[in-house]
């Protein structure tokens, strides 16, 4: 199976190689389209960040509770965190 780079330059060639008019109009559109995919997919291999199970979380989390009045806000909290928090 060839590579992803060696796909888009297969592809870069046909379009190059085929006439545009308008019996093949629509098969330059689907290589055009099928050449963004393949694009696309190879800067998503690029940003990769890999497996990141070895990192340790490590300092003070903020986080927010938000919410329309009356919803139970502060009654999740204490049960969450054990604390008291006044109503």
């Amino acid at each position: 199976m060839p590579t992803i780079d060696e796909q888009i330059r297969e592809i870069e060639e046909e379009i190059r190689k085929t006439k545009y008019n308008k019996a093949t109009e629509h098969h330059i559109g689907l290589l055009k389209a099928k050449l963004a995919r393949l694009k696309e997919a190879k800067d998503s291999q690029r940003k990769g960040g890999g497996a990141q199970q070895g990192i340790k979380k490590t300092g003070n989390a903020m986080v927010s509770l938000v919410g329309f009045p009356s919803v139970g806000k502060s009654t999740l909290f204490n049960l969450l965190t054990n604390a008291k928090s006044e109503v």
